[in-house]
């Protein structure tokens, strides 16, 4: 089964919280802190595996989740971090955020690597708040939870050259030729239900690698039959072998079938007809089929040069057409892989605070207030409040933010309840 379009779930792990915790060392009279930091939690990384070549591992494995960090101990122990976890998937496999709909990433080189996931850091320890007015502090942090997010995975095959037509005009054959590939062949439509892929090797040492796509039908740019299942992967091939059957008893016409698939290429996308296509007769073994191509070149107005006749039976024609495919690649451009930028890696891994995000609260009853916030939630996640200490830092915290300030404007008084997502307190 070849399975090119998937959606997944992973979640990092949880960084560590901090410790609180004191010298007790004999001989040691003035101990102080000695509570270490938390462990940083797993990321979850995508990695490119060039021996893969779909996405059928994901079918029945669809969530990933990595260990939490190590905590914080005593004497100033720094809990362990987690290990990443490293997901592979083959090479031209598109990544994006189903929340946001953006692309995170798109993987074509061996061993290339994304972070999809980030880990939480870990929580300070109390040998950090210790200061000339507090040399004992019983305040410590809470590990950073891991970020978790849905993503799809959507594969596009990368090929040097893609084989376009209808079903059963002799792609698969042609496939089977030129490479040493062995595609399903059948006579009959939609045998290729599945992209397969063979390396074209010159005489000469030149090579490429070739993709048999399956056949197109009308409005396969809206979805019909294959639909994007075959257009996908066609975006990355740099040259396209048009293949129109001359079988005079196909009962079709040559024509309509080669007009047709260049308009289903036209209405999803137009970029696509710029790119060098060769138009390939196929089937030229057969009774009658050099009368079909004259009159498709006369009604099309081509010339000899324009067309490249086969046969893939007797093999008519097919080297000089792959040296030909050959020629074509040698003059396009050197394309380099797209990869991130530092600034594109970083937006994977830092929050990007917007300064318009305003303090919002919410009446929920006459003597009752909820402050909606991602930094004052982001702020209580990470405090420890089972110290007095700790208590009063996320006060003066609460206090730096505006959240007092917002209380009072919103008609907050004194002995009031204040919630902040699942934790309710006494305003004062």
């Amino acid at each position: 089964m070849f399975v090119d379009n998937v959606t997944i779930t992973v979640k990092a792990g949880k960084g560590g919280d901090g410790a609180v915790a004191f010298r007790h060392e004999k001989y040691v009279p003035n101990g102080g802190p000695a509570g270490g930091d938390g462990g940083n939690g797993g990321s979850i990384i995508l990695k490119v595996d060039a021996g893969l070549r779909t996405l059928m591992d994901f079918r029945y494995h669809r969530h990933f989740q990595a260990p939490a960090g190590g905590q914080g101990m005593i004497k100033s122990m720094h809990g362990a971090n987690a290990k990443d976890i490293y997901i592979s998937v083959p090479p031209g496999t598109i990544v994006k955020d189903l929340d946001s709909n953006e692309i995170l990433g798109d993987l074509t080189s061996n061993d290339q690597e994304l972070v999809v996931a980030r880990g939480g850091h870990g929580g300070r320890g109390n040998i950090h708040f210790a200061n000339s007015r507090n040399t004992a502090p019983e305040v410590a942090e809470n590990g950073e939870l891991g970020e978790q997010r849905s993503i799809s995975l959507e594969l596009r095959v990368i090929a040097d050259v893609g084989l376009v037509g209808l079903p059963s005009v002799g792609k698969s054959t042609l496939l089977s030729v030129a490479t040493a590939a062995k595609p399903k062949i059948a006579a009959y439509h939609f045998t290729t239900l599945t992209p397969n892929l063979g390396m074209v090797q010159l005489e000469d040492g030149r090579d490429f690698v070739l993709a048999d796509l399956p056949g197109l039908i009308t409005g396969a740019s809206q979805g019909v039959g294959l639909g994007f299942q075959f257009l996908r992967h066609i975006e990355r091939t740099h040259v396209i072998l048009h293949l129109v059957e001359m079988d005079p008893n196909n009962g079709r016409d040559p024509v309509t079938d080669y007009q047709q698939i260049r308009q289903e290429l036209q209405n999803y996308d137009p970029q696509i007809l710029q790119r060098p296509q060769v138009i390939v007769a196929t089937k030229m073994d057969l009774s009658g089929s050099k009368q079909r191509l004259t009159d498709f070149m006369k009604q099309l107005n081509l010339d000899a040069q324009d067309v490249y006749q086969i046969s893939s039976v007797t093999h008519q024609g097919v080297q000089e057409l792959m040296r030909h495919t050959a020629d074509l690649l040698a003059k396009l451009p050197e394309t380099q892989p797209q990869k991130q930028s530092d600034t594109e890696q970083k937006k994977l891994y830092r929050y990007q605070k917007n300064d318009a995000d305003e303090i919002k609260v919410e009446k929920l009853d006459e003597h009752t207030y909820q402050v909606i916030n991602a930094a004052v939630s982001r702020l209580l996640q990470r405090s420890n409040l089972n110290y007095q200490d700790g208590i009063m830092r996320f006060a003066r915290k609460l206090q730096n933010l505006g959240v007092d300030e917002a209380l009072m404007k919103a008609g907050a008084q004194t002995g009031d309840t204040v919630v902040i997502d699942d934790f309710e307190f006494e305003f004062m």
